[in-house]
């Protein structure tokens, strides 16, 4: 025997000899004579040692030691227990078991509404099969499986692990239980590669530390960041959250993402700061900054982004999106630019964004001192009103810009905002006064084939339909994929006129369901769309149903085709504000009187166009037509319709028209 193939023999029994089953150990912890046990103790079956180590984890042992058998441990999810220390030793892998995993939520570790437990494993690896639940024909597409998922939790400490290929995210910090946010948590010096929708998503913490971090090659769905901040409700918090020291790379979606939009004014007020961190060639844009607008919609406090650097993104640097003067102060101090979307000349580094729904002027912005490096001769800041009429206000800073051997300075002040963003003038009509108005069926006479083609909402909406005391109402929705997204179930709630929510049913992801219930009184009822990021429609049923735009402009995705709408007797004036998803995403709008007559056509519609016809007092009530179509040369995704000065309702049938109560 040589000596090559001794020295082997040694390693694997020593491997053997370190992964033994002790039940002689395991009757000490049981008894509680020891506090210190190594996993191996309980057994590692090569093929599923998920008894074994989810045995040990409840054992009440103070710290585990997850050793090496000398191959992966292969398991199903594990749950972690409070006041446990979790040692991986260097080298060790804890490995999903492949056709396992089937749940939507399904995570390789879980730690659900517990205190004081620590996972440290400098050189050890927790990996799932990112490819495997891509598979349509293996599995439920979803993206919740994560390789560890934090919900309601509170001193958890994850140090040194490398994090890989889940089917969601590599670290998600969610919530179990409503109100009960997660608190006090150190994520330090720990690798999250190559996860399907982020490297790690903070959905609600308090006193959240993430320091010496890398999250890089998100890809599998959107928004495929290395990190994103997304409430989902308001109850939800980002209070004393800080990333120190940290690098997102080569995601194919953003960098840094903070999308709060369902963070509101009476919100916890948020308090977040990156120090010293990295975003570099990423895809998308590397710091991504969102919030409501309206004054009940923007949650306040602070982020500070401190001695930062964007590098090298294919997309923006800086994306700030809907954030009102007044809402949450974002402050940059000492950060660097550089070499953003070389390949796009014609896309400014950053960019501010009025974005649908907006009713407030977009600012609160400090830029602070800092430097781009950007060869590309173009406009450093751009800003985009993307509902026609909002304003860009308190945005200060100071940028050295450098091209080369060239440099340049410029100061923002009021006077130069004004000066290079001037508001978009058209024809500004109000939308129409609704406190107090009731409204009822229109009544209207038509002859029209209705459409057959869905008009999908996006994301959410709402439907309106007249219904009399006593009616059997039946709807058919569908609820489709937009991209890559995953789903849930959609909820439908209907609300009647007198305001009583009634539960009508449930809509799977990506089917077709009828959905019935019984009207209790008589009048309008609206129906709210939630279809997450996904889309939604109704295709048929026993009432016809209109798409409401009383809360906020109808948000459609792709061609919606031909669409009736209302123009009462009286009317002197009327406006349909169309615009599309910015600069990417259009769409093209042709408008036809009570006649079929066209009187107005615009294609390629990013920003907001307004159609206002040219109208002397309308005498009796009129049915008009729009009809959207694909734009020439440019996707046609999302896009916006906002009616003005008129009942607000789009309808496939004129029968599911309304009108206000004389």
């Amino acid at each position: 025997m040589s000596q090559r193939t001794v020295g082997v023999l040694f390693v694997l029994l020593g491997a053997c000899c370190s992964a033994q089953e002790r039940p002689d150990l395991v009757a000490k912890v049981r008894s509680g004579e020891l506090k210190e046990a190594k996993a191996s103790w309980w057994g590692c079956p090569a093929d599923d040692a998920t008894e074994q180590l989810q045995t040990a984890v409840r054992s009440g042992v103070t710290k585990l030691i997850v050793d090496d058998p000398g191959r992966p441990w292969i398991v199903r999810p594990i749950f972690l227990e409070s006041n446990q220390s979790l040692v991986f030793e260097d080298g060790v892998v804890v490995e999903a078991k492949r056709g396992e995993f089937k749940g939507r939520n399904d995570s390789l570790f879980t730690i659900a509404l517990k205190e004081n437990v620590v996972l440290r494993g400098p050189g050890a690896t927790l990996r799932m099969h990112r490819s495997d639940y891509d598979n349509p024909e293996l599995y439920t597409r979803a993206e919740w499986r994560n390789v560890l998922s934090i919900r309601s939790s509170r001193n958890i400490e994850v140090h040194g692990l490398t994090l890989a290929l889940s089917g969601g995210d590599g670290i998600y910090l969610g919530v179990a239980k409503r109100g009960v946010t997660n608190e006090n948590v150190v994520i330090k010096g720990v690798i999250c590669d190559r996860n399907y929708r982020q490297g790690i998503s903070v959905i609600s913490a308090r006193n959240l530390l993430i320091e010496d971090t890398v999250m890089k090659d998100t890809g599998g769905t959107p928004p495929a960041a290395g990190i994103d901040f997304e409430p989902n409700h308001p109850t939800e918090e980002l209070v004393n959250c800080v990333m120190r020291n940290c690098v997102a790379e080569n995601n194919f979606g953003s960098g840094y993402v903070f999308y709060l939009p369902n963070l509101h004014a009476d919100s916890a007020p948020i308090s977040i700061r990156l120090e010293n961190c990295v975003s570099r060639h990423g895809n998308r844009t590397d710091f991504a900054f969102i919030t409501g607008n309206n004054e009940a919609d923007a949650v306040s406090g602070a982020i500070d982004v401190v001695g930062c650097r964007f590098e090298g993104s294919r997309g923006r640097a800086i994306s700030i999106g809907r954030k009102p003067v007044a809402g949450a102060a974002v402050r940059f101090e000492n950060c660097v630019i550089d070499s953003p979307a070389t390949d796009d000349p014609a896309k400014p580094p950053i960019v501010m964004v009025a974005q649908a729904g907006c009713r407030r002027s977009v600012g609160g912005v400090d830029f602070g001192e800092m430097t781009l490096n950007d060869p590309v001769e173009r406009p450093f800041l751009d800003y985009q009103d993307w509902v026609g009429g909002a304003g860009v206000e308190s945005v200060t800073g100071t940028f050295r810009i450098r091209r080369g051997e060239k440099e340049t300075v410029q100061e923002l002040t009021r006077d130069w905002l004004t000066a290079t963003f001037p508001p978009r003038v058209y024809k500004k009509i109000a939308p129409m006064a609704l406190d107090g108005v009731t409204f009822v069926p229109a009544d209207v006479v038509v002859e029209a084939v209705p459409d057959p083609r869905p008009a999908f909402i996006r994301k959410a909406g709402m439907l309106a339909f007249a219904a009399e005391a006593g009616d059997a109402v039946s709807l058919t929705f569908v609820h489709g994929q937009v991209g890559k997204y995953g789903g849930r179930p959609m909820k439908v709630v209907a609300v009647s006129p007198s305001g009583k929510r009634i539960t009508v049913g449930t809509v799977p992801f990506q089917a077709t369901a009828e959905l019935s219930f019984e009207a209790p009184e008589s009048g309008v009822y609206h129906l709210p769309i939630n279809a997450g990021p996904n889309k939604a429609a109704v295709v048929g049923g026993s009432h016809p149903v209109a798409v409401s735009g009383e809360e906020l402009p109808t948000r459609f995705i792709g061609a919606a085709g031909d669409l009736f709408f209302l123009v009462p007797a009286g009317t002197r004036e009327f406006g349909l504000l169309f615009y599309g998803e910015g600069e990417g995403e259009a769409i093209k709008a042709t408008v036809f009187d009570a006649a079929g007559k066209q009187v107005w056509e615009k294609d390629r519609i990013t920003l907001p166009e307004m159609c206002a016809p040219d109208v002397r007092t309308v005498a009796e009530d009129e049915v008009w037509r729009v009809r959207l179509s694909k734009p020439t040369g440019i996707v046609c995704e999302d896009n916006y319709v906002d009616i003005r000065g008129i009942p607000p309702f789009l309808a496939r049938d004129p029968k599911a028209l309304l009108r206000a109560r004389n």
